[in-house]
């Protein structure tokens, strides 16, 4: 079927637009992921990744701001009709429909499985070490500490680095929003067996309390690896399938979007989806009182 973009992706007169810049925050440095060899062999000392900040119009300087976090700068830079996420935010923020929160949209370097598939926390303390203090920094914003007002979204990969953010560091995000998530058996390790697929085939249904986060997800009828029978642990229709039959199960705040005859973080779907997807993730947002 044809999927119709949100209203809330085209640009609307009178709404006040916020600020968008853009940075590249160097490799060489980072005690997480510094910079490595490129496929020719060679290491280049200029290597940086790309990060687009989003500030709201009237953010006042020093004031607490909720947080949007987005991997492969998702919303950033995008092939229609893929929708703008600054776009979005002008217009659900001016509606107050969602709080005024400053977008963070982070490009991989050119180890993007390393960062994005590993199912550890360690994205996340990459973030909150090395990125967010910079932003903070270089374009005086001030960023919550309330776990409730920070969220993070991507898709593919990215899609399972925002939950690993989330899963092992709670006190730090608490919203999830993932196009065709990765939880497959993508990289897997000693605490991690089965990759990605861990996370509906055990950390989900055996980890008790349940984590306090609030999860959307969707996938595409045609998303990769559709047509294998699941017994690799390949298969992203299932293992998304999967995440939601888990979440279900064990009581999670949770939306599964099923999207027929859409491909892999399919660009129509999310021009569907993104803006009422955004909209459901902060639906219970209470700012923090002192």
């Amino acid at each position: 079927p044809p999927y119709a973009p949100a209203p809330e992706n085209a640009p609307r007169a009178g709404v006040p637009k916020g600020r968008v810049a853009t940075f590249h925050l160097p490799l060489a440095g980072s005690k997480f992921f510094p910079p490595v060899a490129g496929r020719d062999g060679k290491l280049d000392p200029a290597a940086a990744r790309e990060v687009v900040v989003y500030i709201p119009a009237g953010y006042v300087a020093g004031t607490p701001a909720p947080l949007l976090l987005t991997h492969d700068a998702m919303g950033a830079h995008d092939r229609d009709p893929a929708p703008h996420l600054p776009t979005i935010l002008d217009n659900m923020i001016a509606d107050q429909r969602l709080p005024a929160m400053v977008a963070v949209m982070v490009m991989p370097s050119n180890q993007r499985s390393l960062e994005y598939d590993t199912v550890s926390g360690k994205y996340a303390e990459f973030i909150e070490e090395e990125v967010l203090p910079r932003v903070a920094k270089d374009y005086n914003v001030t960023f919550t500490k309330d776990p409730n007002a920070r969220a993070t979204l991507g898709g593919s990969s990215g899609g399972a680095v925002a939950l690993s953010m989330a899963w092992y560091h709670p006190e730090l995000y608490r919203r999830v929003l993932v196009f065709s998530g990765t939880f497959v058996n993508l990289r897997n390790g000693p605490d991690a067996p089965h990759g990605a697929w861990e996370y509906h085939e055990n950390f989900i249904p055996k980890t008790s309390p349940n984590k306090p986060l609030r999860i959307w997800l969707q996938v595409g009828e045609r998303d990769n690896g559709a047509s294998s029978s699941g017994a690799g642990m390949f298969n992203w229709v299932l293992a998304n399938q999967r995440m939601a039959a888990a979440l279900q199960a064990k009581g999670y705040v949770y939306q599964f979007v099923y999207c027929k005859e859409a491909g892999h973080v399919d660009r129509p779907a999310r021009a569907q989806t993104l803006a009422p997807a955004l909209e459901w993730l902060w639906r219970d947002y209470q700012p923090a009182t002192k």
